[in-house]
């Protein structure tokens, strides 16, 4: 490396985002995340003894991806290649490709390929990596805010092991902001660390670029002594950091409340959840956070007792992101009494539960042959679809035939109360009208 670059290097590092400047060395360095890297975790262990094959790396935004890509390949003889899946086409995988193949016969050095944002590959750019990741030829690792299972395609997901990435915990924010601090050479009130860990949701980029601009906005005037420029930061600080979107009222209010709202509507009492919800606005809450909480509380604690519930809150979302505060209040205040009005039933969330439950029971359920896809060549030869009959050919419009796997017959997971709508009742055929107008009878 020339002087002029080594010196670009150097202040480069100096003026990265403090995000960067904190990244982890080590693994033992990493916050969060001790279900992978924690001592004897499976990614320590993979990485420790240089056997970490082909992954894929989930979680949101913030917790850290990128960073274990570089450690896992740090601590790996193989030479490290990124791509971003928001800018590199299928030009770029075959170079890099090309390059790994020439790497490997001149060097004897094998690559870990990095994929940013894979869930924005195409199916024809996913495909190119097929043959390469087959063979033997990269260890392909993929990150990805999206659900995998949706978002990459199943040989390459096959190829590949899952290892899910979890937001960090308060406590893991907590070291990060006091790490960050001190880089940035501040200090920093209790209340106001409490606000930006509350206000992160987990998110460690979101809680230290809110620490750095913070510190940029309180630091002195430039030119004072440099003794004189260590800064406390006051929770005012870290809401001017934020444009006004901090939880003023601190961390445990902020759960305290929204717990208030949730019981409220899941209570019927529209005028305590609108009051609660008016307090967390005033306080600076992300309006985002509130419409979030509706949607789930929609299929939660609503479900099928008024199906129009979820799109109502799901409604109220989306004109937040359109609309915005103040005037998105209007939004949500109105999906917050509809809520509170409307029938109450969890059967949904019991049903879900139960059936995850036997998921996670480890018994592998295979499909009933007569339910398997039978439309590819071949597929009568297995006897897929043989004896399937076809619900429309029968007069009731609902044939009885074997539907899950032969083990869980008889299993009940949807056990409608006297507000749901019922499948296998007198509304099997869709929501009638009568049972639209009790709905809103019952939230009136």
């Amino acid at each position: 490396m020339s002087l002029f670059a080594d010196a670009a290097d150097r202040r480069l590092r100096r003026q990265a985002p403090l995000a960067a400047r904190l990244r982890p060395r080590t693994l033992d360095e990493v916050v969060g995340q001790e279900h992978l890297v924690g001592p004897g975790a499976p990614l320590r262990v993979l990485a420790e003894s240089d056997r970490v094959g082909s992954a894929i790396l989930w979680g949101p935004a913030g917790t850290g991806k990128t960073t274990l890509a570089r450690l896992l390949a740090d601590a790996s003889a193989k030479h490290f290649t990124t791509l971003s899946a928001t800018g590199a086409g299928v030009k770029d995988v075959r170079e890099a490709l090309a390059d790994a193949e020439r790497r490997l016969g001149e060097q004897g050095q094998g690559t870990i390929l990095f994929i940013d944002e894979v869930h924005r590959f195409s199916k024809s750019q996913q495909d190119v990596l097929l043959p390469a990741v087959e063979d033997g030829l990269v260890v392909f690792i993929g990150a990805t805010t999206e659900n995998p299972f949706f978002e990459v395609n199943p040989p390459l997901l096959s190829r590949a092991s899952l290892w899910r990435l979890h937001p960090l915990s308060p406590d893991n924010l907590r070291v990060l902001v006091r790490r960050g601090l001190d880089l940035e050479d501040a200090d920093a009130t209790d209340e106001a660390i409490d606000a930006v860990v509350a206000a992160s949701e987990g998110d460690a980029r979101a809680a230290l670029t809110t620490v750095e601009v913070a510190a940029a906005l309180a630091r002195p005037a430039a030119g004072e002594k440099e003794d004189e420029q260590r800064v406390e930061l006051t929770i005012d600080d870290m809401a001017r950091a934020r444009d006004g979107r901090l939880f003023h009222q601190g961390a445990d209010e902020h759960y305290d409340q929204i717990s208030a709202l949730i019981k409220s509507v899941r209570g019927s009492d529209a005028d305590a959840a609108l009051y609660w919800m008016a307090r967390m606005i005033e306080g600076g809450e992300d309006p985002r956070f509130l419409a979030r909480r509706m949607v789930i509380l929609a299929s939660e604690d609503i479900g099928l007792a008024d199906p129009q519930a979820l799109l109502v809150a799901e409604a109220a979302a989306r004109a937040v992101e359109y609309v915005g505060l103040p005037e998105a209040a209007l939004n949500l205040a109105e999906a917050v009494i509809y809520l509170a009005g409307a029938p109450k039933s969890n059967a949904v969330l019991v049903a879900l539960g139960r059936a995850q439950a036997d998921v996670r029971s480890g018994v592998n359920q295979e499909v009933p042959s007569h339910l398997r896809d039978a439309h590819y060549k071949g597929a009568a030869t297995l006897g897929h679809g043989e004896g399937y009959v076809y619900p429309h050919d029968d007069p009731s419009g609902a044939a009885g035939q074997q539907y899950r796997p032969e083990a869980l017959e008889g299993r009940v997971y949807y056990e409608p109360s006297s507000e749901d709508w019922d499948p296998g009742g007198a509304d099997a055929a869709g929501m009638s009208d009568i049972e639209t107008d009790r709905g809103r009878e019952s939230g009136s």
